[in-house]
């Protein structure tokens, strides 16, 4: 069987299901692991509340339960920025299980010494400082701005372009942000630009979560390598 990294978009707006494909189509290398993009259809337009949030958690365990081939996947990403049911994902599953908004504050962290967030909605922010403070972060992270822009509004591109440059140039100018993380796998799209216009690195954070797991599929490949060549 192929190697597979699936990665759940937890709304059910597809659309965005397919930013997230897109952005990550370049990681799909040849002979590397097949990456899925799948939507949970019984969720939410847009997860963009804690009462949503922790609603997900059941949601996709019991997705996952529904579909034993995906769950058996070398490596689940949750493709919502929030996280929803990662830890508990982790308790059930023993590959690695990574969220996208983990994995992207652990790749500006890397690339810079002070980093941002832009999110979608005013509400969002917390739990970003949330996360922040439990991964350790608070002395590096600057803050974070909203677009005010729920999930599906995303679709009106130049709007969502126009708010995302302004924001930024804020957490460049104003808060001295040296990376930026974009909150929402819906902003996927604009990453290359924004990084552009703005000339600090943006963080992307669906492709932050496939880069770590292919790391790991492959490092993974390569270990057994030895032994069925021995074998």
């Amino acid at each position: 069987m192929s190697e597979r990294i699936l990665v759940i978009n937890p709304n059910s707006t597809h659309a965005v299901t397919e930013q997230m494909s897109a952005a990550v189509s370049a990681m799909r290398l040849p002979g590397g692991p097949q990456i899925t993009c799948e939507t949970l259809h019984e969720g939410p337009p847009g997860v963009e509340t804690q009462a949503q949030v922790d609603a997900s958690t059941g949601l996709l365990l019991d997705w996952l339960a529904r579909r034993p081939e995906m769950a058996a996947s070398d490596a689940i990403i949750i493709g919502c920025f929030s996280d929803p049911g990662l830890h508990a994902l982790r308790e059930v599953y023993r590959q690695p299980v990574l969220g996208i908004g983990e994995s992207g504050f652990n790749t500006a962290s890397a690339l810079a010494e002070r980093f941002a967030s832009i999110a979608i909605v005013a509400g969002s922010l917390t739990r970003h400082r949330r996360k922040i403070r439990a991964m350790g972060f608070e002395h590096r992270y600057c803050g974070g701005l909203a677009v005010d822009m729920g999930v599906t509004a995303l679709a009106d591109v130049q709007r969502t372009r126009e708010r995302l440059e302004g924001v930024g140039r804020r957490l460049r100018d104003e808060m001295g942000a040296q990376a930026i993380v974009l909150g929402c796998a819906g902003f996927s799209m604009h990453r290359e630009g924004l990084e552009q216009v703005l000339g600090v690195p943006v963080v992307e954070p669906t492709q932050a979560a496939v880069a770590l797991a292919l790391g790991q599929v492959l490092s993974r490949r390569a270990l057994a390598e030895p032994s069925r060549a021995a074998a």
